[in-house]
């Protein structure tokens, strides 16, 4: 800021006065400069653009072994042990083998090492996208003539033989079974999905994921898990349903249960009641001592351990018809290439996938950045699981993302740098390795109570919405909305709602902002709403008016009618009245303005002020945030409609980009440049009172000799 010695002589204090812009560029030069700077070539370029797609290379030079590696090794170890059960489990939501699930958990951990920014963000399996993946997967398999609830291989049972080789023959399965094709359709839709999220990060799309509110992501995951529970109760009752598809699956999943309870296997009911009280009792436990214990305990893998045994040694798949994981083969596959018309197929389907994944991973990656205090790049995380996708779909993995569950315990383990991933690869590598086979007689029903007491965490989410509610009733519908769409229709359609939902609060917040008529707090320099505070002190022949929220082509109309209401002046129909009636047409309180400048008429325009009861208005524009071209057109009709009437218009408190876009838009006159601002923008609702005293003080010798 620079001071006027002049104005200092004279007494009138500092004042700024503003640098002159730069002149602005043109569009040509501009693109010439930038494409001048991304094509120099030189080391340090190349080097900071490496340390750009891959931070690995930046963090790991600094790493500290004597501060750091103890507690990456124990939190990878931990996440390990958790992930192997719940990779198998998770399998049976994406409808899946479960050697598939390992794989995904393996390359998801070494990838996010290499690319990811967070370090305490664990990126893996999510039951969330699992259960979207196995929605897709369902529905091609019945496209294709297979049964969905078949375990082996081939077509369904209730399809013709002629129907299931044609439908084979036209997608070119002849030699790829159920599981085959289902593998198929799973990295299909993984890489599709993979690519729209890498395209995001190259377009700097990382704040699109901000449009997805916590509200909406927590509503999300409520319905969803409410989905995901429904599908894993025929595991723990035993029974045999249909999978079903498209709007109301929820629904007619528990008619369906309800009709076959009475065929309920009672082993699977016994197994999944002492493995669904074992399991969470221990959770309760985990939480009530968190605090005492350092390393939290690996019941999900104590719990499969035992079971496994039991399976074995009892031998419930053959003695009680239990059904089991089945045989999980050890090493890893050739790699393959996902099948591109499969990819046409499930184009539209990657869209929410992609969403999803994206914002739960950017959002996951921000809230542990601010709990640690470091920074992450929303781009940089858009590809780094974007990459997580598209590289491991050529080795039959599917769909990963962030999960919280695991976020927090590799957080309460000491994790401090994402080399823990790298332990926690390890662990499956050996799992994948030599001790997959061990699994083989696990139960289905264990592996569904691992993932429904994994759902603890979403359910317990309906706890908050009486809070959310007195805090917010916008968030509070939105997540509400969101968790009955996804039960009753689907889970796409509950993300679509809660995002229509998200954006029309957000519209009608700013369609109608609050409004106030401000006063003077006593003697003070300050204002506030006269409707909501008692005692202040209104200043005469001013009115001070305050639109709490941006002025554009959706509430102009809104700000009107406040503005008029509050002052009790509806100039449009004053204006209008004048020039049905000519100059010395009446008026009275509760007239608006719609006319043209009738020059100046002392005596007639001296009689709307004195009618009114004020000759100023002044606009408290500090929460204006910005202005449309409809904006600034309704800001000039009603400075010439008040000028018509005699009456001032003010304005007050304007932010650099508001006085902008007035200079811009002809608000302001250029020709006349700061003179013409000193006029009609001040720095406070203070300043601008003063100056309508000063101008009524002149104006009233001038009025008395009328």
């Amino acid at each position: 800021m620079d001071v006027s010695p002049e104005l200092m002589e004279q007494g009138k204090g500092p004042v700024l006065v503003r640098r002159q812009p730069r002149a602005p560029r043109g569009l040509r030069e501009t693109l010439k400069a930038r494409l001048q700077r991304s094509c120099v070539c030189s080391v340090q370029g190349a080097r900071a653009l490496v340390q750009d797609l891959l931070p690995v290379t930046h963090w790991l030079c600094m790493y500290r072994p004597r501060e750091d590696l103890a507690g990456d090794v124990l939190s990878g170890l931990v996440i390990g042990i958790i992930l192997v059960p719940q990779a198998i489990a998770y399998s049976l939501l994406a409808g899946l083998q479960p050697v598939y699930s390992l794989y995904t958990s393996f390359f998801a951990n070494l990838i996010y090492f290499l690319m990811g920014t967070s370090r305490h963000v664990s990126v893996g399996i999510f039951s969330l996208l699992c259960l979207m993946v196995g929605q897709v997967v369902d529905r091609e398999l019945l496209l294709a003539g297979f049964d969905p609830v078949q375990d082996g291989l081939g077509p369904r049972d209730n399809s013709s033989a002629p129907n299931v080789s044609a439908a084979m023959l036209a997608l070119g399965l002849q030699d790829c079974g159920r599981d085959c094709y289902a593998i198929r359709v799973a990295t299909a839709l993984t890489l599709v999905a993979g690519i729209y999220q890498v395209l995001m990060g190259i377009l700097q799309l990382g704040f699109v994921s901000a449009y997805l509110s916590q509200s909406l992501l927590d509503g999300f995951a409520m319905g969803a898990s409410v989905t995901i529970l429904t599908s894993q109760l025929k595991h723990l009752l035993g029974v045999r349903v249909p999978r079903h598809q498209g709007p109301g699956m929820v629904v007619s999943t528990w008619l369906s249960l309800l009709r076959s309870a009475g065929q309920a296997n009672l082993c699977d009911v016994l197994t999944s009641a002492v493995c669904l009280t074992v399991l969470l009792a221990a959770k309760e436990l985990s939480d009530r001592y968190r605090h005492r214990l350092k390393v939290p305990l690996p019941t999900e893998l104590l719990v499969i351990v035992v079971a496994t045994i039991v399976s074995h040694l009892g031998q419930l798949h053959v003695r009680f018809g239990s059904s089991v994981a089945g045989n999980i083969p050890t090493g890893f596959e050739a790699p393959r290439v996902p099948d591109p018309g499969l990819m046409q197929r499930v184009a539209l389907d990657a869209v929410p996938l992609a969403l999803v994944g994206s914002a739960f991973s950017v959002s996951l990656a921000e809230m542990f950045a601010r709990s640690h205090g470091y920074s992450v790049r929303a781009n940089q995380e858009l590809l780094a699981v974007g990459c997580c996708n598209v590289l491991p779909a050529f080795f039959h993995c599917f769909a990963t993302s962030a999960a919280l569950a695991k976020s927090l315990v590799k957080t309460a383990t000491g994790c401090r740098t994402q080399l823990s991933s790298v332990v926690s690869a390890a662990v499956v590598l050996l799992v994948l390795l030599a001790l997959a086979p061990l699994f083989r007689d696990l139960q289905r029903s264990v592996l569904a109570c691992v993932i429904v007491v994994s759902l603890r965490g979403a359910l317990r989410k309906v706890r908050d919405v009486p809070q959310l509610w007195r805090l917010s009733r916008a968030d509070a519908l939105v997540w509400m909305a969101t968790a009955a769409t996804c039960v009753l229709v689907s889970t796409e359609a509950g993300l679509l709602a809660g995002v229509l939902l998200s954006l029309l609060s957000l519209a009608s917040r700013t369609q109608r902002p609050r409004t106030a008529l401000l006063a003077r707090i006593g003697g003070s320099g300050f204002y506030e709403d006269t409707a909501e505070f008692e005692g202040l002190v209104p200043e005469p022949g001013v009115r001070v008016f305050r639109f709490a929220g941006p002025l554009y082509y959706a509430n102009k109309d809104f700000f009107l009618q406040s503005l008029y209401s509050l002052t009790g002046l509806d100039a449009g129909r004053a204006a209008a009245m004048r020039k049905a009636g000519g100059p010395e047409a009446g008026v009275s309180e509760g007239d608006p303005i719609e006319g043209k400048d009738l020059g100046p008429v002392s005596n007639t325009t001296a009689l709307v002020p004195m009618a009114a009861g004020f000759r100023t208005v002044v606009i408290d524009c500090a929460p204006l945030l910005f202005l449309d071209a409809a904006g600034l057109a309704t800001l000039r009709d009603l400075r010439r409609d008040y000028g018509t009437l005699g009456i001032d218009l003010l304005l007050a408190c304007c932010s650099p980009s508001v006085t902008d876009a007035l200079r811009r838009g002809g608000f302001l006159r250029e020709d006349q440049g700061d003179v013409d601002e000193e006029g009609q923008l001040f720095y406070s609702v203070h300043n601008a009172v003063q100056a309508a005293r000063a101008r009524h003080t002149e104006q009233a010798p001038a009025d008395s000799n009328v």
